[in-house]
């Protein structure tokens, strides 16, 4: 299929959206936010508590995951996405949500080719180049630590 200069121009257009990045980025930003403020009420909770650091970090953390895909499995983080954008992917939520979201579309599909293949389908490449990234890092750091 052959199209002109204009005509790619034209579906260009139309395709791509004008983000509003005035109000887009406040809202990601404020909900971002508070997903992290959720995290900090968590984490002083639990030491109101009289738990440890290491066990209320623990804690703070086990328990964004679960709020995070208990709203993914009700359809309610999707939601908050939808207004949220990047502030919903970066805190914790956001990895949670990437596994859970695959696993409910999927699960129709049974139990080893729908959910076990497919559950890392979006968090996968991230945690592979997370952790190929924090290797060459290390061993950046462990070179300049003994040349230096």
């Amino acid at each position: 299929m052959k199209i002109s200069q204009s005509q790619y121009s034209e579906l260009y257009k139309e395709a791509s959206m004008g983000t509003k990045s005035w109000i887009t980025i406040p809202k990601a930003f404020v909900i971002g936010g508070l997903i992290c403020t959720l995290g900090e009420a968590l984490l002083n909770l639990y030491e109101y508590f009289g738990l440890s650091k290491d066990n209320t970090a623990m804690l703070t953390s086990i328990t964004l995951i679960f709020l995070s895909a208990l709203f993914t499995g009700l359809g309610l983080y999707q939601k908050l996405a939808k207004h949220g954008g990047a502030g919903t992917l970066v805190p914790i939520t956001g990895f949670a949500n990437s596994v859970v979201a695959p696993a409910i579309e999927f699960k129709t599909e049974g139990m080893i080719l729908g959910l076990g293949a497919k559950i890392f389908i979006i968090s996968g490449p991230v945690i592979l180049y997370g952790t190929l990234a924090s290797m060459v890092y290390g061993l950046i750091y462990y070179i300049c630590t003994r040349l230096f």
